[in-house]
């Protein structure tokens, strides 16, 4: 029996970097934390971690998706009226389509009752714009080939590449040579091979060593 390929990297949105955003609605103050996550474990320690810090206030309230083929979805209203926190945070992300990502809504409560709408808009538009705020940026998936040089080569080659607009990911000098690590879209292995047997003369060559991904920003 033939084993299962392994399914093809997909690329997908996430933020580009942690922060936070605070807005203030009649007299309640709402701070948006947000992080970049790789797993639900990581997404609950950065709750944790939240609430220990936020441990005075009213409410915090979370929600994360994380995954790309098999995305994991989790909310939580902290203890306001069911469906007016955690889901419309959640609903953000959702309808941005991030992954990887988690946010945390703490609730200092200033007095004035907002009800269902308001709560539900409040912390929508926290988490809104605290993406905004911090950008967002696509992660791309790419081959990840090895080119070797001999050392007098190198440099030369290395800057061919960036030139070219190839991604450089990883230099390793060895006693044989240098290894680059280079990002290539799938599409373009055969055209890089071609391409790299043209700029060294057939002096250097290139293997398969894995997948990785570039961060692009939109």
């Amino acid at each position: 029996m033939s084993a299962t390929p392994e399914p093809t990297p997909r690329q997908y949105l996430t933020i580009r970097h942690a922060g936070s955003h605070e807005i203030e609605i009649k007299k309640s103050r709402f701070i948006c934390h947000l992080a970049r996550v790789t797993d639900e474990d990581e997404a609950q320690a950065f709750i944790a971690g939240i609430r220990k810090q936020y441990w005075d206030a009213r409410h915090n309230c979370t929600a994360f998706v994380v995954g790309d083929e098999q995305r994991r979805e989790r909310s939580s209203d902290d203890g306001e009226p069911g469906g007016t926190a955690g889901v419309p945070m959640l609903e953000v992300l959702r309808r941005r389509g991030l992954t990887d990502t988690v946010v945390v809504v703490t609730r200092y409560f200033g007095g004035i009752k907002l009800g269902a709408g308001g709560l539900v808009r409040a912390y929508g538009n926290a988490v809104s714009e605290a993406v905004d705020e911090v950008g967002l940026l696509e992660r791309r998936p790419v081959a990840l080939l090895a080119v070797t040089a001999d050392h007098t080569r190198a440099g030369r080659v290395e800057n061919d590449l960036r030139a070219a607009g190839y991604t450089v990911s990883d230099l390793a000098y060895e006693a044989a040579g240098v290894r680059i690590e280079v990002g290539v879209p799938e599409p373009g292995v055969a055209e890089f091979h071609a391409w790299l047997a043209e700029a060294t003369g057939g002096a250097s060559v290139a293997v398969a060593a894995g997948r990785t991904y570039v961060e692009v920003p939109v």
